[in-house]
């Protein structure tokens, strides 16, 4: 049937071919041009998490506005002149940018300690630095000391302080985003009318619109603050961090790594083409081949908006490998048909190379795109989105391959082979002689790699240090390694803690009854209402307690909450704890900029919560981020010691831990899916129980190794390496299909296992010794990003194709010839 199909449609009508082939690149091609990348924190969090919807609806009950942080280490003492005056110039300059609502720096926080200033005046006016003279003296004691600024506003050697810049709500965002995920839920939950599906795509559509616009101005805006900062480059240290910046930084990296990664890739890609085959042909024919399929996949994600992600920013560099090994199959068949047959037409041997490369051809593209076709199974978006970009790519790899190549090259004159032969075959000849001799030596290799792998996979560690996805030649890194060490941490935990509202009304009667207010408070009592008996004793030890014990957290850098006015507020109060009608009367009466900041992020007496504020010192290599949850959870409520009160921590600390470790869970498990899939294949395929275990043995011994690697060398298992070795399986096998594939066609020349496995070697050993050259050599590029993750997942890659072509050339032969699949009959050697 194929060969029917190419020898009426395909050979006989070669230009039409073409003809439909180019437009169908063309429309896709101008599909390419809505490709998108995003980069936001979404992208890293679970479709289906309930700690992220808990977390939506905490960022909508406390004070927490996005910001961008100004790290500034003057070249003076911090509270010089000449320190202050740059720092004023530089919080007037920033207060200019479109999107900043405003600015919190040294200048303008309230002075509670300097000197002590007494709680009722604190209602009336709160001094600054900006707005009263100061002694210097008692000023940098407060930073140093104060609980509300140590370790968050100054740094504990106070050379750094922090410059914040509250942004703008931007509710339309947030409006647009909660109404688009409310109906995923539902359309997830198979609970979506006919109505809510259109909504759904209205929603998105208006969604992704109103995002990018804010993208294209949130670029403007840190553009400005950037060129506002460089202006004091000279008065000190300045970086620039916050979120906003680095989903900017990281869209800015991933178009960079797209760029780096094909251009780089081509060029080394004609290098290569032009070493191994040394004729024109042979460069330009797999260069036309990658860019038709790169040019159709690009159209293909941006027909179905598919937009890359920090995850498969390398998808460009993974097409161009895979297509460019499918072709250099086609290309060394056919010069190995060429130097055979050296009568043979042109018309024989491009319909002949064809055929016999069909059947191997696509099982192994099928075997690739199940490794990918498994990360689908993962709960992670842009992860799934990686596997449906790989697997649409890979096939439009293999059908562009198998109707270009032949269509042009039936345009043609036969191409004769020009290299010496007796050259190329020396390294093969090694190979096959050490199968032939060194047997049992290959095989206690093999036993090595398989107990090295296993114990460093019992070293294996799941982590996901932010921090560390940067180089440290990058500004996100430099600046996140200074708020990190000097200011407090980077990554937000939060606890909220939620009284039982019963035990209120109990505690309400209570304080009326034992306060005895004056005429003043009893007037102040009726008009505050609730907020006047929600400041209960109970609730202040509860919150303080917990307070307390997360400080004493080695991982745990800044600690804020209502617990930090409390241990102000006795400063201030001569030593005496706040009593609830103090805190009330700040509650109420506080100027609100001055209460967004000490009260509003962590009470919320309408859902009768507290919130408690961390940050998680991400560059403590010392830090087990699962462990340090579980902990926590375990060891609160003994902390607590209140059966009525509830808690449950939030934010990204607890969202990409989720993710990380549902991503581990599926791959583990999907690794096995994978390997069954596989080895169902290669029973359909070889029709051999016996083949099937024998290939999947010769490809899980060489990937295991990347285990035992990262384990040894402490490499954690990441949202990249955690998806190396299911890649890695789908790309691997593809030497193990072909491989056995002409091991059975030599077979049945003279039913020799050694003799099969020489000719072997010397004809389908080269096309695989070229596809590894090109795959290995692809994958080291990805060292040039800037994204730490995708170094390691293009050096570990690098590693498992190696170790699998090592398999492929001599576990599995030695394998063959040790098991006789193919029966003992005539065979000449045991």
């Amino acid at each position: 049937m194929i060969k029917k199909f190419y020898d009426t449609y395909i050979l006989k009508h070669p230009l039409k071919v073409l003809a439909l082939v180019l437009i169908g690149v063309c429309f896709l091609g101008f599909n390419a041009t809505k490709l998108e990348i995003d980069a936001s924190s979404e992208t890293l969090l679970l479709d289906n998490d309930k700690d992220l919807q808990f977390s939506r609806e905490v960022t909508k009950r406390y004070y927490t506005p996005d910001y961008l942080i100004v790290t500034y280490k003057p070249n003076n003492d911090l509270l010089s002149d000449d320190s202050l005056n740059t720092l004023k110039k530089l919080t007037n300059e920033l207060k200019t940018i479109e999107n900043v609502s405003s600015v919190t720096s040294l200048l303008n926080v309230p002075l509670l300690q300097s000197p002590v200033q007494e709680l009722r005046k604190l209602v009336d006016g709160v001094r600054t630095i900006e707005n009263t003279d100061i002694d210097k003296n008692l000023v940098k004691k407060e930073f140093l000391e104060s609980e509300l600024y140590k370790n968050s506003l100054v740094s504990s050697d106070f050379t750094t302080t922090a410059i914040v810049l509250n942004l703008k709500d931007d509710k339309k965002y947030f409006e647009l985003l909660e109404k688009r995920n409310s109906l995923l839920s539902k359309k997830r939950e198979n609970s979506a009318s006919k109505e809510d599906l259109i909504q759904l795509e209205k929603v998105s559509i208006e969604f992704k619109r109103y995002r990018d616009l804010q993208r294209e101005e949130n670029h403007k805006n840190i553009k400005k603050a950037r060129e506002i900062i460089e202006k004091y480059e000279n008065d000190g240290k300045l970086f620039l961090g916050g979120v906003g910046m680095i989903a900017n930084d990281v869209i800015g990296f991933v178009k960079n790594d797209l760029f780096i990664y094909g251009n780089t890739l081509i060029l080394l890609l004609i290098i290569i083409l032009w070493v191994i085959f040394r004729q024109f042909v042979w460069i330009l024919l797999p260069l036309i081949i990658c860019t038709m399929s790169v040019i159709s996949t690009a159209g293909t994600l941006g027909l179905f908006g598919w937009e890359v992600t920090v995850i498969s920013s390398n998808f460009i560099a993974l097409q161009l490998i895979i297509t460019i090994s499918i072709v250099l199959h086609l290309i060394v068949r056919y010069r190995e048909l060429s130097l055979k047959y050296k009568n043979a037409n042109q018309y024989k041997l491009v319909l002949n190379t064809i055929l016999s490369k069909f059947n191997p051809s696509f099982f192994a593209i099928i075997t690739t795109i199940a490794g990918f076709g498994s990360l689908v199974l993962s709960g992670i978006q842009p992860v799934k989105n990686l596997g449906w970009m790989m697997s649409a790519g890979i096939a439009i790899s293999l059908l562009i391959s198998f109707l270009v190549f032949p269509a042009i090259l039936i345009l043609t004159n036969r191409i004769n082979r020009d290299l010496n032969k007796k050259h190329q075959s020396t390294y093969m000849i090694l190979a096959s002689n050490l199968v032939e001799k060194q047997g049992l030596l290959i095989i206690i290799v093999s036993v090595l790699i398989v107990a090295f792998s296993l114990t460093g996979t019992m070293k294996l560690k799941v982590e996901n240090s932010f921090i560390n996805y940067f180089k440290k030649s990058t500004e996100i890194y430099k600046g996140m390694e200074i708020i990190d060490n000097k200011l407090g941490g980077t990554t937000p935990l939060d606890i909220i803690i939620k009284f039982d509202a019963k035990k209120e009304e109990k505690s309400k009667k209570q304080v009326v009854a034992d306060d005895g207010f004056s005429d003043f408070e009893a007037e102040f009592a009726e008009s505050a209402n609730d907020e006047k008996y929600w400041f209960t004793k109970d609730k202040m030890d509860v919150i303080t307690r917990v307070h307390n014990y997360l400080e004493k957290n080695p991982n745990i850098g800044k600690v804020s909450s209502l617990a930090t006015l409390l241990k102000t507020g006795k400063l201030l109060n001569k030593g005496k704890e706040l009593d609830g009608f103090t805190l009330a009367l700040l509650y109420k009466e506080l100027p609100e900029e001055y209460k967004d900041i000490i009260l509003s992020p962590y009470i919320n007496i309408e859902y009768n919560e507290a919130r408690i504020s961390t940050r998680i010192i991400d560059s403590n290599p010392e830090l087990r981020r699962d462990a340090l949850i579980k902990k926590l959870n375990d060891e609160l409520p003994a902390i607590i010691d209140n059966s009525t009160v509830e808690f449950r921590l939030s934010n990204l600390m607890i969202l990409y831990n989720n993710m990380l470790q549902s991503l581990f869970d599926s791959q583990i498990k999907t690794i096995g899916f994978v390997v069954i899939i596989l080895f169902l294949m290669f029973f359909i395929l070889f029709r051999s129980l016996l083949i099937a275990f024998i290939a999947i043995l010769a490809n899980i011994v060489p990937i295991s190794i990347i285990f035992g690697i990262m384990g040894w060398l402490s490499i954690p298992l990441d949202i990249m390496t955690i998806t190396i070795a299911a890649i890695s399986i789908g790309i691997g096998v593809d030497d193990t299909i072909h491989y056995i594939h002409r091991f059975h066609e030599e077979f049945k020349k003279d039913h020799n296992y050694i003799n099969s496995m020489k000719r072997s070697h010397q004809s389908i050993g080269y096309a695989m010794v070229y596809t590894s050259l090109v795959v290995i050599i692809g994958f080291s590029i990805l060292v040039l990003s800037n994204l730490v993750p995708t170094i390691y997942f293009g050096l570990l890659t690098v590693i498992v194709m190696a170790t699998i072509l090592l398999s492929a050339l001599f576990l599995l032969p030695r394998l063959l010839i040790i098991f006789k699949p193919y029966g003992i009959k005539k065979s000449l050697h045991v």
